[in-house]
């Protein structure tokens, strides 16, 4: 049980990802997360209101197990396979952001300032997350994926679009925690 509850070292999971990547890519299949929020729109009749959404859903249905994992090994990791809710974050990082009004940084995965339903009646919150959530909406969008599927699947196959991407990804990290997080906390 120790070796499940302890983070996995990069040479365990790196390979394991590059499996995963081999044996889809082997089947002729493309890995991402947000290629799924097409496919539960069009299943719910987005099809019948957009061009965008008329494909053969049928065709991705592995990749919904891929979600409904993702979501049992999130409810049993965290249920099961965690000692503590304390995350390892380093004591400089906690201190800042302590600073910016995050008392909760350290103690828990999510910032309860952000994340509790308290914060839902703050308006600064619901705006962040809003905001938040339609901007990295149109970014997945107009990036023609999301970070799991540029970064991991699409660098794979060697592909330029995913390249800049990722490089785009890393960029607006960098500006948004150094330049954005700052003024809006």
């Amino acid at each position: 049980m120790n070796a499940i509850m302890q983070p996995w070292p990069w040479y365990v999971s790196g390979p394991l990802i590059s499996l995963v990547l081999f044996l889809l890519l082997w089947v002729g299949k493309n890995f991402g997360m947000s290629s799924n929020l097409r496919t539960l729109c069009t299943i719910c009749g987005a099809d019948k209101t957009s061009d965008f959404f008329k494909f053969d859903w049928k065709a991705q249905r592995w990749n919904l197990v891929v979600v409904l994992g993702a979501i049992i090994g999130g409810f049993i990791a965290s249920t099961f396979l965690t000692d503590t809710a304390v995350v390892h974050i380093n004591p400089e990082t906690v201190k800042d952001l302590k600073e910016l009004g995050f008392s909760s940084a350290g103690n828990a995965y999510l910032p309860t300032e952000l994340y509790s339903l308290d914060a839902l009646t703050d308006i600064k919150s619901v705006l962040i997350l809003a905001i938040g959530g339609l901007l990295v909406g149109f970014g997945t969008r107009y990036a023609g994926g999301c970070t799991s599927g540029h970064a991991i699947s699409g660098l794979s196959n060697l592909q330029l679009p995913s390249l800049i991407a990722v490089i785009g990804f890393f960029i607006g990290g960098l500006i948004m925690i150094h330049l954005l997080f700052p003024l809006i906390f």
